[in-house]
């Protein structure tokens, strides 16, 4: 086989392949082959009709092309392979010559195939780079959303005799319909309004109502088989009730926590924040590096792969190739495959190993992000061949971490920051521990009914 390759443009070239009989001749016996096995001719068994027969029967012509057509996803990573370039999104293939056509074994088939391929990066020397990041501050403010997300924890939910208000938690009925006729019907969610998470429109429609005060509005279905579909929401509150905290004082901190004292258990929580503190630097400056890396580099995209991209994302939103909502968003899809592009180069120019905790620590911000546990969003990903896609992800993340260790980084005062990226190991061990660094919780029986009506609330909208 003879491949010759022609550079189009940055990120597109054109092959144009050789292939002699000789390599198709197996092809050619297989499709021949194929054929007898599907066709009954009078006087053979099944599959037993010689090869001379098939070829009276349906022509020379018709077995070529079927060789042809089974032959050419080998083929074409073959030529690929042998042009050395990385394929990105679908190739368009044309075939000029098929050779054998008047039954002879000479010739060769020949076709063209042009595809979108990645750019080539020069990456810039990462020890000469330098970014400056607002370093994160632990301050009073810091504690205290601490301290209310864990009273909050703990809180109760009462019924008030009031309209509905941002925040507060209802037990709701919805009925959608579309065209006058009845889609869904659900009783008893509860919803926290602000959330955003259920229908659009739906926190406007619910401020302001009473228990058993109902109202209709107009929403896209987000699920089922009308997702996407415009339906008519009519929605009831049952009740509306508010979250009580419990006083922020030494009974709280003994019953939340190992500490005997409130001012013992803010400066736990102050400890916490700093541990947090010194993470978030790690990510603020993974931030500043790629931002500019991308906005230095020239690093070209396919506009197809760029369409496509946009496309999938229209179609998860239930909306149409050609909405207008695809070119709002052109820009930024375009920044992330530029973004891709450039980990990858990265990740092929540096030794990045994932294991187990780095797949299941990803897994688990993912699960946090989409509401789901994560061995169920594992076998989701199983099932829909996304686990090699998520690998990925970590490798590239792991990648951006380990050149993001000779760079210098730098806080607004001018001061160099020692991020810690020089023990990855020690870094992981560091993260997983602040993860579970939260107060030792010791409700009672009743203490934990009541954390759990107001988590029963959260994890019901969620759904």
């Amino acid at each position: 086989m003879k491949t010759e390759s022609e550079k189009l443009n940055p990120t597109r070239v054109k092959l144009t392949v050789e292939v002699p009989f000789d390599e198709l001749k197996p092809a050619v016996e297989a499709a021949t082959k194929k054929i007898a096995d599907q066709v009954q001719i009078p006087g053979f068994r099944k599959g037993k009709v010689p090869s001379r027969l098939v070829e009276q029967r349906f022509g020379r012509p018709a077995i070529m092309q079927e060789a042809v057509n089974d032959a050419m996803p080998d083929l074409y990573q073959k030529a690929a392979a042998e042009a050395e370039i990385k394929p990105v999104g679908r190739p368009e293939v044309e075939v000029n010559e098929i050779p054998g056509l008047d039954g002879s074994e000479e010739g060769n088939l020949v076709f063209v195939v042009e595809q979108d391929v990645r750019p080539e990066i020069d990456l810039p020397d990462f020890s000469a780079l330098e970014v400056e990041i607002e370093e994160p501050t632990v301050d009073d403010d810091a504690v205290e959303v601490r301290l209310t997300e864990l009273r909050e924890r703990f809180g109760t939910l009462v019924g008030v005799d009031r309209p509905a208000e941002n925040g507060d938690f209802v037990s709701l009925d919805l009925v959608a319909t579309i065209d006058d006729e009845e889609i869904e019907t659900v009783e008893g969610v509860s919803y926290q309004i602000g959330e955003g998470n259920m229908l659009e429109g739906l926190d406007e429609a619910l401020t302001g109502l009473s228990a058993e005060e109902t109202t209709t509005f107009t929403s896209k279905l987000a699920g089922g088989e009308h997702a996407g579909e415009e339906a008519q929401i009519k929605v009831t509150p049952q009740s509306v009730k508010v979250r009580e905290l419990p006083e922020a004082d030494d009974e709280f901190a003994e019953m939340a926590s190992e500490f005997d004292t409130i001012d013992e258990l803010k400066e736990d929580l102050r400890k916490q924040a700093a541990t947090d503190a010194e993470g978030n630097r790690v990510a603020l400056a993974r931030n500043a590096l790629l931002e500019k890396l991308l906005d230095e580099l020239e690093i070209p995209v396919p506009d197809q792969l760029v369409q496509d991209e946009i496309n999938t994302h229209l179609e998860n939103e239930g909306k149409e190739e050609g909405d207008p909502h695809g070119e709002e968003i052109r820009e930024d899809t375009a920044r992330a495959v530029r973004a891709q592009f450039l980990l990858d180069e990265i990740n092929a120019t540096r030794e990045v190993n994932v294991d187990q905790n780095d797949l299941m620590n990803y897994m688990s911000q993912l699960s946090q992000q989409y509401g789901v546990e994560p061995n169920q969003l594992m076998q989701m990903l199983a099932q829909s061949g996304q686990l090699e896609q998520i690998f990925a992800e970590v490798q590239r993340s792991k990648a951006l971490d380990i050149v993001l260790a000779d760079i210098t980084v730098k806080n607004t005062d001018g001061e160099v920051l020692d991020l810690g990226l020089d023990a990855p190991a020690d870094e992981e061990s560091g993260e997983d521990e602040s993860a579970e660094d939260e107060p030792a919780a010791e409700a009672s029986d009743d203490e934990a009914g009541d954390e759990s009506a107001a988590e029963e609330s959260e994890d019901s909208a969620a759904k």
